[in-house]
């Protein structure tokens, strides 16, 4: 294997998602920023899930709300909660009321009408999420699907997408991020500069 011709295909593809981004996502990513900030405002939560690497970007992005992204910005922390990283209830909730349930069920005990849901997924089928989007749905919470591949059936239902435009998850997954760095790093500034 051509170790050297590997790195470079994979770091040009992934600079090709990202390129494919700006057109297809910029007015997407515009109008979650607008809901986020609302929110914010509303005195509201950001409210975010995942599974596997989708969970930890979701735990990423709920980190840069909460501590701050921008360096040259001071600027109290913000109400953004990763429901991926509570193991007792996610344990809990598999064992007892099945996996599919684990998010909708911290949004039925954390969830309210002016708060945001956050739901990742490269494929845009997670059952999870979808069991969450129609949760978010009965308590009047806005929700923006973070997808890719054409946005699955999470396209259909969220208030709000932006589908990242690839077929190859590892390609999404780091449109999601650069994405969730862009989004907060416009909420910040808007907020506090």
């Amino acid at each position: 294997m051509d170790y050297q011709k590997f790195i470079e295909n994979h770091l040009k593809n992934s600079a090709d998602t990202k390129l494919r981004i700006i057109p297809s996502c910029s007015k997407d990513i515009q109008e979650a920023v607008l809901s986020i900030l609302y929110c914010f405002k509303q005195k509201g939560k950001l409210l975010i899930c995942g599974n596997g690497g989708s969970a930890a970007d979701a735990q990423h992005i709920a980190a840069e709300f909460v501590i701050r992204l921008s360096n040259d910005i001071q600027r109290p922390a913000l109400p953004a909660i990763a429901l991926t990283t509570d193991t007792s209830q996610l344990t809990a909730g598999g064992n007892d009321i099945g996996f599919k349930n684990v998010f909708a069920r911290q949004l039925q005990a954390y969830g309210a009408e002016n708060d945001v849901l956050l739901g990742i997924s490269t494929s845009g089928n997670s059952e999870n999420i979808i069991v969450a989007v129609e949760m978010a749905k009965k308590l009047k919470m806005k929700s923006i699907g973070l997808l890719g591949k054409g946005g699955g059936r999470l396209a259909k239902i969220t208030d709000q997408n932006i589908i990242v435009p690839s077929d190859n998850t590892q390609h999404i997954q780091e449109g999601h991020i650069t994405i969730g760095h862009i989004i907060c790093e416009l909420v910040e500034r808007n907020l506090f500069t």
